[in-house]
């Protein structure tokens, strides 16, 4: 299967981050799935990309032109998809995966599953996006969804589109699942 995963080019302020960042590439390839992420070589980006790498797993990394430089291509990727801007970016990152994870990260990766997560209640896809809520980082996050489904913005329909999975195994458990019944 092939896993999106949507993470910051930062570390954060937290080692248990990128902890799970290399604990979720390193499974990803030791159970037979290929990363799919945003190619870059720093932050959680890096540490993803290098686990999955190291533990034998394909890599692909999707990365716009402009941000090769700022957000420093990873070199040793499985495959780097260079592409014209953010927008081609998602949309290849989409094609690619059969399932999206958002770790921790600031407005690109909430903008990035949230646009995934919009794709699937407007049924342009059926594929499973996870927020992996490592050390509690979604739960207020989560807190104000439930806020939006109680003041009629949200359906409990669209909010169970998504899952707030606490670790890797139960997020690649989510994902296996998921993918399953759309197949």
């Amino acid at each position: 299967m092939n896993i999106a995963v949507f993470c910051s080019a930062s570390l954060g302020n937290n080692a248990g981050y990128a902890n799970l960042a290399k604990e979720l590439g390193t499974k990803l390839a030791t159970q037979g799935h290929t990363l799919v992420y945003g190619g870059g070589h720093t932050g959680l980006m890096g540490v993803i990309a290098d686990s999955a790498l190291k533990a034998g797993g394909q890599v692909y990394g999707v990365i716009p032109d402009a941000l090769v430089k700022k957000e420093v291509a990873h070199p040793g990727l499985t495959q780097l998809f260079v592409v014209k801007d953010m927008h081609q970016r998602k949309a290849k990152m989409a094609e690619l995966a059969e399932g999206f994870v958002a770790l921790p990260g600031g407005i690109g990766t909430l903008e990035e599953i949230f646009e995934v997560w919009t794709w699937s209640y407007l049924d342009y896809h059926q594929k499973p996006a996870i927020f992996l809520n490592v050390l509690g980082y979604y739960e207020q996050l989560f807190g104000f969804l439930a806020h939006t489904e109680q003041e009629g913005f949200v359906s409990a329909y669209s909010r169970g589109l998504v899952s707030l999975e606490d670790t890797v195994d139960e997020a690649l458990l989510s994902l296996s699942k998921s993918h399953h019944s759309v197949m």
